[in-house]
């Protein structure tokens, strides 16, 4: 099996209200690419976010006194403490310059995805800006490969990737937070090793593999390219597990150890 990440290239820079698929679109044909059958488009979340104005200026944002004795806490802003939280369900850890959190979406990472880098809108400070994860990435996933079938005429898969970091290991990878047309974790209990030995407890998470693949490609600096198109996946159909887009990927918290 052959596997290509393709960097689309020269993706423009994305404002809110703008039409995602169009600028897909318009990204693969000035790169002569045509979609076919099983390609995965991975797109970075700040372009969904972006696109779907997710924005949050703090100088709008008043932190309650919870929010200002753990921002003392944690050395953060107060303001920035207090949108954390109300994107959050649960505080997991903290310590000076760090605050793990259960995301509304079930995510466990820091500062709820909260995002001030590479990011501007005219009239707000850089300091006083904020980018939120999309509000439901599962559905931001399924219209845009809903949208990019139809013109393509093609079956398709798209991932929504973040950078996040791990409990157990240094450094980020990409992460899939919104799934559509592809099974998260694809399931091979049952089945047997090349010894016959029966797999007890094997389960892989595919969509976080393809997100960490495109995120090498995407770069995590100057590199300009939130648009990764892979190709040559061959996908372990399951239409029930494709139905629930990311959240099979999600450990639940009772089997969660590190918390």
């Amino acid at each position: 099996m052959n596997l290509e990440f393709i960097a689309i290239e020269n993706f423009p820079m994305v404002n809110p209200g703008d039409d995602l698929a169009a600028l897909i679109e318009a990204a693969l044909a000035a790169q002569a690419i045509t979609l076919t059958d099983g390609d995965v488009l991975c797109l970075a979340q700040k372009i969904v976010s972006k696109a779907e104005n997710c924005y949050v200026d703090l100088r709008t944002v008043t932190p309650s006194a919870a929010a200002m004795a753990l921002a003392e806490e944690v050395d953060k802003d107060p303001r920035k403490v207090q949108l954390i939280l109300d994107e959050s369900v649960e505080v997991v850890r903290k310590r000076p310059g760090v605050l793990i959190v259960e995301h509304r979406l079930g995510f466990v990472h820091a500062n709820a995805g909260i995002d001030q880098s590479n990011i501007s809108l005219e009239g707000v400070d850089q300091e006083d800006l904020c980018l939120l994860l999309p509000r439901d990435p599962d559905a931001s996933a399924e219209g845009l490969k809903n949208r990019l079938e139809a013109s393509s005429d093609c079956k398709l898969a798209v991932v929504i990737n973040d950078s996040v970091g791990r409990a157990w290991r240094m450094g980020t990878v990409g992460l899939a937070i919104g799934v559509s047309g592809l099974t998260a974790l694809e399931d091979y209990i049952g089945d047997h090793d090349i010894y016959g030995t029966e797999l007890k407890v094997t389960q892989v998470a595919a969509a976080d593999e393809l997100a960490a693949g495109a995120s090498l490609v995407m770069g995590q600096t100057t590199e300009r390219v939130p648009l990764v198109l892979i190709r040559g996946y061959q996908r372990r159909a399951n239409p029930e597990a494709e139905a629930q887009g990311v959240k099979p990927l999600i450990r639940p918290k009772q089997m969660d150890m590190f918390r």
